[in-house]
């Protein structure tokens, strides 16, 4: 079993990676951000891979408990968190996405909080029918699905704050080292692109694991409603991009209600079960 060490451990070192990279990267001139800041980021990414492992540790240790798996509200929330500061860590060895790196600060925070979920709330009850091979993969697709439109939501609230600076630019600019706002757009698509097939991904292997189970293609739920929708809400975006050449705020705000009723679909569907009713 995990000891409160661990846990207390990947808590501090988040805090400590976070409040490095908000002290050395956040409000710098470009002239500072671009060498020494820079050089001291370099070092502070390399150091993250330790609280995220310690992370994964903990995730293990509390989602597989004897032959069954404990998916309760705490462990998604913090397998969600973990696999999102996971994929935009591991962006930052890319070149051309170095400058998004601004965001680790605060990742790391949300992180420092989920790791202790599993802790202070753990799962009581084991899921159901988790040896199946369709529950492991519609699990696995939806994690990475869920995990990168959350990416592309914390991307449109920059480009929130980026266009804003742009129409202010009097002001003292916290993000120095930013890519321009187009290639922060075509980014922002990239990214929806890939999710939205992987949510694709998701609602097909959700099928095919409720045929298996209950014998119909699909179950009428709270989850089941708003992951269509949601899958709705970015297909019209990725077409009205396509043909109507959607783009700015327009795009922001279809991304953020996107992943605010995919959000409600599977979280809120969680909490409702667990915290308000006590079902398990």
């Amino acid at each position: 079993m995990i000891s409160i060490l661990t846990y207390l451990a990947a808590f501090l070192l988040y805090i400590l990676i976070g409040w490095f990279f908000w002290r050395n990267t956040w409000g710098q001139t470009a002239s500072r951000t671009n060498d020494y800041v820079l050089v001291k980021a370099t070092w502070g990414h390399y150091a993250m891979i330790v609280p995220l492992l310690l992370h994964a540790l903990i995730l293990y240790q509390s989602m597989f408990v004897g032959s069954g798996l404990s998916f309760g509200l705490s462990n998604a929330i913090s397998s969600i968190v973990w696999l999102t500061a996971f994929i935009y860590w591991f962006s930052g060895f890319f070149k051309r996405l170095e400058g998004l790196q601004t965001l680790v600060a605060p990742i790391a925070g949300v992180a420092a909080i989920a790791v202790l979920l599993p802790l202070f709330f753990p799962s009581l009850r084991p899921l159901e029918n988790t040896e199946l091979p369709a529950f492991k993969a519609h699990l696995l697709v939806a994690m990475m699905a869920y995990s990168l439109l959350t990416i592309a939501a914390l991307h449109a609230l920059l480009m929130t704050v980026v266009e804003r600076q742009l129409h202010h630019p009097a002001s003292r600019s916290v993000f120095p080292n930013l890519p321009p706002l187009l290639a922060m757009e075509k980014l922002l698509f990239h990214i929806i692109w890939v999710g939205f097939i992987l949510l694709t991904l998701t609602l097909m292997s959700g099928i095919v694991f409720s045929q298996e189970v209950f014998g119909q293609s699909l179950t009428f739920s709270h989850k089941t409603l708003f992951g269509f929708i949601s899958w709705g809400v970015f297909a019209a975006l990725l077409i009205g991009r396509q043909f109507y050449g959607w783009r700015g705020r327009i795009a922001i705000r279809w991304t953020l209600i996107g992943f605010i009723i995919l959000l409600l679909a599977y979280i809120g569907s969680k909490f409702v079960l667990e915290i308000i009713l006590n079902r398990y």
